[in-house]
């Protein structure tokens, strides 16, 4: 048996680089095959339930299906090297893992689709490339592309919107820009769970994309180093003159970091908080059996939520995945000392992120063959 793990993935694909980034750091082998391979289909589909990726195939054809659980898996075998230990810092790290896979949809949308004249050439190649060489291999490429740039509006980037979504960005680009000036990860020398959850959408959209990389290139270098730095299986940390090896001492989370956490409560919470009203409003009506599969992204939509920023209204698709990896940042919070969570809480509440904690579905999420289901 070879000790060489299967990751099914593409370049351009925003949850790809989650989980490909997180096998690099943890010298984990693994080949990397794209959705277009023939053994996708007829070896990996059936187990993994839908065609989503990242899909991982281990060693001893276990398939795991989605970033976070494959994460998970590791984690969970290794004594989990990429959580840290105090409370605040544990709850930062799977904060902005939330925040990564499913708070930067819209910027991320946005600056692919909607800059076609640097972007569409690029963005053709990897989508034709990752599928399968057939007949209708050019008409599948267009209708995929088709469906994802139908996939910006549905989260929420309109004519309307675009303005906002990008002043949005560029103020938290410029504060991440702040940070990294500091460190080269979120939480000190070592990636956390959140840096490979942020990287989600700032690798494969916001740092590759022509139109966005420039713009991080020249605006926020420091940002498209951490980029590069997380798809490094070394530290690669020279600019540091006095870098060390692990997390900040002392449960620290930097000034500069709780910057970051400012801008982006500025449309995660209220967009957090019309979601859950929105498929709370679904849960009541449609009273889904225990186990049924809760997968409510494009093919199974369950509703908009719509939520004022800056004075501006945004309609966007409300998502059990985005409250399936709160929980685990609730679940952090509900296991700390009382002492523990009165420092979370004071921490969040300085950068208005503080209502996350009990924001909530009616219906906790749980995972079971492969799929996010509902509990009973």
């Amino acid at each position: 048996m070879t000790d060489v793990h299967r990751l099914y993935a593409i370049t351009h694909s925003l949850y790809s680089g989650r989980a490909r980034a997180y096998l690099i750091k943890q010298g984990i082998p693994f080949q990397e095959l794209s959705t277009g391979h023939e053994s996708f289909k007829a070896e990996v589909l059936p187990k993994g339930k839908l065609p989503t990726i990242p899909t991982l195939v281990t060693p001893a054809f276990e398939v795991i299906r989605d970033g976070a659980a494959i994460i998970e898996h590791f984690e969970a075998a290794n004594g989990r090297p990429c959580q840290p230990a105090g409370p605040r810092q544990q709850i930062i790290s799977a904060l902005f893992d939330v925040i990564g896979t499913d708070g930067l949809l819209r910027p991320a949308m946005h600056y692919r689709w909607n800059y076609p004249e640097e972007n569409l050439e690029f963005v053709g190649y990897h989508f034709l490339h990752s599928q399968r060489d057939t007949p209708q291999r050019q008409d599948k490429t267009d209708y995929m592309m088709d469906r994802m740039r139908y996939a910006a509006q549905i989260f929420g980037v309109t004519e309307q919107s675009q303005g906002l979504v990008e002043e949005l960005y560029l103020e938290y680009l410029d504060a991440l820009n702040g940070h990294f000036e500091q460190y080269p990860y979120l939480l000190g020398w070592q990636p956390c769970i959140g840096d490979f959850g942020l990287l989600a959408p700032m690798y494969a959209h916001l740092g590759r994309d022509p139109h966005p990389a420039r713009l991080m290139q020249q605006r926020a270098t420091r940002v498209y180093r951490w980029v590069e730095r997380m798809n490094r299986a070394d530290q690669d940390v020279p600019e540091y003159f006095t870098p060390g090896t692990e997390f900040l001492a002392n449960d620290e989370v930097p000034e500069t970091l709780l910057a970051v956490v400012r801008v982006l409560a500025e449309d995660f919470v209220p967009e957090t908080r019309a979601a859950a009203e929105c498929i709370n409003d679904w849960l009541a009506q449609h009273k889904p059996e225990a186990g049924t599969a809760a997968v409510g992204r494009l093919a199974n939509p369950l509703g908009n939520g719509e939520f004022t920023v800056r004075g501006q209204t945004i309609s966007a698709l409300a998502q059990p995945y985005r409250f399936y990896l709160l929980q685990r940042v609730q679940a952090i919070y509900a296991g700390l000392a009382a002492t523990d969570q009165a420092s979370v809480k004071q921490m969040l509440q300085a950068c208005g992120m503080s209502d996350i904690l009990s924001i909530k579905l009616d219906r906790q999420l749980e995972r079971s063959d492969n799929l996010e289901v509902w509990q009973a």
